[in-house]
Protein backbone atom coordinates (compact mmCIF):
# COMPACT_ATOMS: atom_id res chain seq x y z
CA UNK A 1 0.00 0.00 0.00
CA UNK A 2 1.18 3.46 -0.85
CA UNK A 3 2.48 6.03 1.66
CA UNK A 4 0.83 9.69 1.84
CA UNK A 5 3.60 12.47 2.31
CA UNK A 6 2.12 16.24 2.47
CA UNK A 7 4.32 18.82 1.23
CA UNK A 8 2.62 21.36 2.68
CA UNK A 9 -1.00 21.50 3.84
CA UNK A 10 -4.13 23.51 3.35
CA UNK A 11 -5.79 25.75 5.08
CA UNK A 12 -9.29 23.86 5.46
CA UNK A 13 -9.29 20.18 7.44
CA UNK A 14 -8.37 17.15 6.45
CA UNK A 15 -9.32 14.07 8.79
CA UNK A 16 -6.17 11.74 8.40
CA UNK A 17 -8.40 8.89 9.24
CA UNK A 18 -10.60 9.47 6.23
CA UNK A 19 -7.00 9.76 4.09
CA UNK A 20 -6.28 6.68 5.11
CA UNK A 21 -9.30 5.29 4.42
CA UNK A 22 -8.98 6.32 1.06
CA UNK A 23 -5.66 4.86 0.33
CA UNK A 24 -6.90 1.70 1.63
CA UNK A 25 -9.95 1.73 -0.42
CA UNK A 26 -7.85 2.68 -3.45
CA UNK A 27 -5.63 -0.17 -2.21
CA UNK A 28 -8.32 -3.11 -2.74
CA UNK A 29 -9.52 -1.84 -5.48
CA UNK A 30 -6.76 -1.00 -7.84
CA UNK A 31 -5.10 -4.32 -8.87
CA UNK A 32 -2.11 -2.44 -9.36
CA UNK A 33 1.34 -2.66 -6.79
CA UNK A 34 1.03 0.50 -5.24
CA UNK A 35 4.10 0.52 -2.44
CA UNK A 36 5.39 3.62 -2.99
CA UNK A 37 4.99 7.35 -2.00
CA UNK A 38 2.51 9.53 -3.09
CA UNK A 39 3.51 13.56 -2.00
CA UNK A 40 0.61 15.85 -2.52
CA UNK A 41 0.94 19.79 -2.61
CA UNK A 42 -0.87 22.69 -2.71
CA UNK A 43 0.00 25.70 -5.09
CA UNK A 44 -1.53 28.76 -6.12
CA UNK A 45 -3.74 29.85 -9.12
CA UNK A 46 -0.47 31.11 -10.81
CA UNK A 47 1.82 28.44 -9.93
CA UNK A 48 -0.33 25.62 -11.26
CA UNK A 49 -1.13 27.44 -14.43
CA UNK A 50 2.42 28.02 -15.04
CA UNK A 51 2.84 23.85 -14.36
CA UNK A 52 -0.53 23.50 -16.52
CA UNK A 53 1.14 25.34 -19.46
CA UNK A 54 4.93 23.41 -18.67
CA UNK A 55 3.36 19.78 -18.68
CA UNK A 56 0.48 19.87 -20.63
CA UNK A 57 0.62 23.15 -22.88
CA UNK A 58 -2.96 24.53 -21.46
CA UNK A 59 -2.23 27.99 -20.47
CA UNK A 60 -5.05 28.24 -17.66
CA UNK A 61 -5.54 27.39 -14.21
CA UNK A 62 -6.82 23.87 -13.15
CA UNK A 63 -7.90 22.38 -10.17
CA UNK A 64 -5.51 19.74 -10.08
CA UNK A 65 -2.32 17.97 -12.28
CA UNK A 66 -1.11 14.59 -11.28
CA UNK A 67 2.38 13.38 -12.53
CA UNK A 68 3.40 9.36 -12.00
CA UNK A 69 7.24 9.44 -12.83
CA UNK A 70 8.34 5.74 -13.85
CA UNK A 71 6.48 4.50 -16.79
CA UNK A 72 7.87 0.69 -14.86
CA UNK A 73 7.63 0.80 -10.95
CA UNK A 74 9.20 -2.69 -10.64
CA UNK A 75 12.67 -1.61 -9.70
CA UNK A 76 11.16 1.21 -7.82
CA UNK A 77 11.88 0.97 -3.59
CA UNK A 78 9.29 1.26 -1.00
CA UNK A 79 10.64 4.27 0.16
CA UNK A 80 10.69 6.07 -3.09
CA UNK A 81 8.22 8.88 -4.11
CA UNK A 82 6.58 7.66 -7.69
CA UNK A 83 3.40 10.07 -7.51
CA UNK A 84 2.86 13.40 -7.13
CA UNK A 85 -0.43 15.32 -6.71
CA UNK A 86 -0.26 19.30 -7.04
CA UNK A 87 -3.59 20.79 -5.95
CA UNK A 88 -5.12 24.39 -6.34
CA UNK A 89 -6.36 25.03 -2.97
CA UNK A 90 -8.56 28.30 -4.44
CA UNK A 91 -9.42 26.41 -6.69
CA UNK A 92 -10.88 23.55 -4.86
CA UNK A 93 -12.53 26.20 -2.55
CA UNK A 94 -14.94 27.57 -5.06
CA UNK A 95 -15.52 24.52 -6.99
CA UNK A 96 -16.83 23.34 -3.12
CA UNK A 97 -19.41 26.27 -2.89
CA UNK A 98 -20.53 25.72 -6.43
CA UNK A 99 -21.21 21.91 -6.13
CA UNK A 100 -22.17 22.65 -2.51
CA UNK A 101 -19.56 20.23 -1.11
CA UNK A 102 -17.45 21.12 2.08
CA UNK A 103 -13.87 22.16 0.98
CA UNK A 104 -12.92 18.58 2.38
CA UNK A 105 -15.56 16.73 0.51
CA UNK A 106 -14.22 18.65 -3.16
CA UNK A 107 -10.47 17.44 -1.89
CA UNK A 108 -11.00 14.34 -1.04
CA UNK A 109 -13.15 13.58 -4.83
CA UNK A 110 -10.11 15.41 -6.24
CA UNK A 111 -8.14 13.33 -4.85
CA UNK A 112 -9.50 9.77 -5.83
CA UNK A 113 -10.42 11.47 -9.10
CA UNK A 114 -6.48 11.90 -9.37
CA UNK A 115 -4.72 9.01 -7.79
CA UNK A 116 -6.84 6.74 -9.96
CA UNK A 117 -5.43 8.78 -13.27
CA UNK A 118 -2.02 7.77 -11.72
CA UNK A 119 -2.32 4.40 -11.21
CA UNK A 120 -3.34 4.82 -15.53
CA UNK A 121 -6.83 5.34 -15.48
CA UNK A 122 -8.04 8.04 -18.09
CA UNK A 123 -11.41 9.23 -19.49
CA UNK A 124 -10.26 10.04 -23.25
CA UNK A 125 -12.86 7.79 -24.36
CA UNK A 126 -16.09 7.04 -23.50
CA UNK A 127 -15.22 3.45 -22.51
CA UNK A 128 -12.30 4.68 -20.10
CA UNK A 129 -14.96 7.30 -18.53
CA UNK A 130 -17.26 4.94 -17.98
CA UNK A 131 -14.31 2.38 -15.75
CA UNK A 132 -13.01 5.09 -13.87
CA UNK A 133 -16.45 7.01 -12.64
CA UNK A 134 -17.68 3.35 -12.30
CA UNK A 135 -14.51 2.94 -10.11
CA UNK A 136 -14.60 6.18 -8.39
CA UNK A 137 -18.33 6.01 -7.16
CA UNK A 138 -17.19 2.56 -5.94
CA UNK A 139 -14.48 3.66 -4.10
CA UNK A 140 -16.48 6.81 -2.66
CA UNK A 141 -19.28 4.95 -1.86
CA UNK A 142 -17.20 2.78 0.41
CA UNK A 143 -15.76 5.42 2.13
CA UNK A 144 -19.02 7.54 2.93
CA UNK A 145 -21.85 6.06 2.36
CA UNK A 146 -22.41 3.70 5.36
CA UNK A 147 -24.33 0.63 4.67
CA UNK A 148 -27.83 0.04 6.64
CA UNK A 149 -29.72 -3.15 7.45
CA UNK A 150 -33.62 -3.20 6.60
Amino acid sequence: MFKLNFINTPDFEVNTKIMDKIRKTISKNVEITQKWILNIVFVSDEEIQKLNNTYRQKDYVTDVLSFHYFEDFSWIKANDTAWEIILNEGKIKSQAIEYGLWEEREFYKLLIHSMLHILWYDHEEEEDYELMNSVENIIWKEIFEKKTKN
